[in-house]
């Protein structure tokens, strides 16, 4: 009996390349800080919660971004297999994970934190670094790195 089975492609696409030397270092929270704060949508940053991601190199530097999902005013889906999906894709060795708190707040839910963990075990499998996850607002943010939970 013959099976018809179609065929998997996977791709990835950037919407501009850019050579090595012009890459955006990460050093710091602070850094991936700045760098989200441009990519995040700002018509919808205060009012509705998203979930972007960086992929970083070896060198800790921004290959690219990805936005990962898009919810309501309170919370939003984070999918661990379409972020690993999306870091084995590129090719990242590691990734930087951020959300918007519309309300303001700083402080990690339990959600966050049980999500971080669970990202973390992941990426510890696949041999991809989870660097950070931050909460963001318009004028500041909370790292899960350096306050030690990551």
């Amino acid at each position: 009996m013959k099976y018809n089975i179609p065929e998997i492609k996977i791709s990835v696409s950037f919407d501009k390349v850019l050579k090595k030397s012009e890459l955006i270092k990460i050093t710091s929270a602070n850094d991936a800080y700045q760098i989200f704060k441009r990519v995040f949508n700002a018509d919808t940053f205060d009012w509705c919660e998203e979930v972007v991601m960086l992929c970083v190199n070896n060198s800790s530097k921004v290959v690219g971004f990805y936005k990962v999902s898009s919810g309501g005013m309170t919370g939003t889906v984070i999918d661990v297999r379409m972020i690993f999906t999306t870091a084995l894709q590129c090719l990242a060795t590691g990734i930087i994970i951020a959300h918007n708190h519309p309300s303001g707040t700083l402080q990690p839910s339990e959600a966050d934190i049980n999500i971080t963990k669970k990202l973390k075990e992941a990426g510890q499998f696949l041999d991809i670094k989870v660097m950070d996850h931050l909460i963001i607002t318009d004028e500041n943010f909370f790292s899960f790195a350096n306050e030690g939970i990551l």
